[in-house]
């Protein structure tokens, strides 16, 4: 198989680096524009869609079918007012929203869209480009993007800019590392980091399915990276407003909106590249229909997998609720990384056994099959035997996180009398209050 993915990687990589100027630029633009308006639609998808789920219409005025909503929204919001805050630092506070959304849009030029087609009058593959680590290069651009958001928190000269710029960064480097392991299992299988390579080795069968565990923690893991619902923590309105952009406004604030929508969009992309066979023919069409793999058709393949899991993304933001801190990044550092190592150590001696002529394919489909069950298993099962203690001041905690205690009968605020008409200044009993006795309020 090693040498198979050798042989394959220089047959897929020998098309790249050679096409002619206009054609990279024509890619890049037609890149750029299909994810603005990706952008534009998703927007307008995922409001008529939590609209359905929560039994209103959603927008159905402007254009056909509201499809126009976002774009005037998006011109509205671009020219509204900009303020820059006084205590801001004028030019990070500026520079910020640009890194996050440059590096959001940069991540798609290593995304495959299709095979190599005839892209007027050139024999050339519908992929900006691509290198032997292509996927490292897109975890290296995703991590520079968190210092968009760094940058963005500390730079507005707010306390809750700056909290929710370091929740964002803390919560977006945690499942980072889940997000890495979970792909390393792919790199073992496919023998090859390179996202031409992987969609190419997965013509028979794909890793979503025989890595199963993998593709759970990598769903998982780029929800909490791209810091939507139920893990959108970042943005509390009860306790950090609207999270590090607090102090944002107008285009600025649109670019990071933009990068958010973008975001969603690679790290579908991503997932559809590395564990649903990218532009491969879905349900194994290409059995029946023998050209559905070649020519055009695949782009249709790839968006109808890339539109999946947007739909899963706005599922779970109408369906779930938020998440406690404390308990996410619990569930990142000791779940996901967890299983994620021993997933890892499990592929590895499957695959180093299989290239020996160890063991034959279907046992091998049978043991990873087993270990995925297993794994799912271990993942899902929670804590048990976490039963309510009571802390020596008598605060109830639960899981570890104190609960304060609730007000009984008439201890709370000095068991003040109401207030009457001829005096307005509560009585209180000595015995019944923390406040000293005779203390007003």
């Amino acid at each position: 198989m090693t040498g198979i993915a050798v042989l394959a990687t220089e047959d897929t990589l020998k098309y790249f680096g050679h096409d002619p100027w206009w054609v990279v630029g024509l890619k890049t633009l037609l890149i750029f524009v299909v994810l603005v308006l990706l952008t534009l639609f998703n927007i307008w998808w995922e409001r008529r869609v939590v609209a359905r789920m929560q039994h209103r219409i959603g927008p159905n005025v402007n254009g056909p079918f509201g499809l126009l909503q976002s774009l005037a929204d998006g011109v509205k919001l671009a020219l509204k007012e900009d303020i820059i805050p006084t205590a801001a630092d004028r030019a990070v506070f500026i520079l910020a929203p640009i890194i996050s959304t440059t590096t959001a849009f940069v991540t798609f030029a290593v995304i495959p869209f299709g095979p190599v087609v005839n892209f007027f009058g050139v024999e050339t593959p519908l992929q900006l480009t691509d290198m032997p680590v292509a996927v490292l290069f897109v975890m290296a651009i995703a991590s520079i993007g968190i210092y968009g958001i760094v940058l963005g928190g500390w730079s507005s000269g707010s306390t809750y800019s700056l909290l929710g710029g370091l929740r964002s960064s803390a919560q977006m480097i945690s499942y980072e590392v889940a997000m890495g392991l979970a792909l390393v299992a792919v790199f073992l299988y496919a023998g090859s980091m390179s996202t031409s390579e992987i969609v190419a080795a997965q013509g028979d069968l794909w890793f979503g399915l025989i890595l199963a565990p993998s593709f759970v923690i990598y769903v998982i893991a780029m929800v909490g990276e791209t810091n939507r619902a139920p893990f959108d923590l970042p943005e509390a309105e009860g306790e950090l407003v609207g999270g590090f952009h607090t102090e944002y406004s107008s285009l600025k604030f649109a670019l990071f909106f933009l990068a958010e929508y973008v975001n969603m969009a690679t790290v579908s992309a991503l997932a559809t590249t590395l564990f649903l066979g990218g532009w491969h023919a879905p349900f194994w069409i290409d059995h029946v229909w023998p050209g559905a793999n070649e020519g055009y058709w695949p782009v249709l393949w790839f968006f109808g997998k890339l539109l999946f899991f947007i739909f899963f993304f706005i599922w779970l933001r109408g369906t779930l609720p938020r998440l406690r801190y404390d308990q996410f990044m619990a569930f990142g550092w000791k779940r996901l990384i967890p299983v994620s190592l021993v997933w890892i150590v499990a592929v590895a001696t499957i695959r180093a056994i299989s290239l020996e002529g160890g063991i034959d394919r279907s046992y091998l489909l049978i043991g990873i099959g087993v270990l995925a069950v297993l794994f799912l298993v271990l993942f899902f099962v929670g804590e048990r035997g976490e039963e309510e203690t009571t802390a020596p001041d008598g605060a109830a905690t639960t899981g570890g996180f104190p609960v304060p205690p609730m007000p009984a009968g008439g201890a709370v605020r000095g068991a003040a009398r109401p207030l009457t008409f001829e005096s307005r200044t509560p009585v209180t009993e000595p015995a019944a209050s923390t406040r000293g006795a005779g203390e007003e309020i």
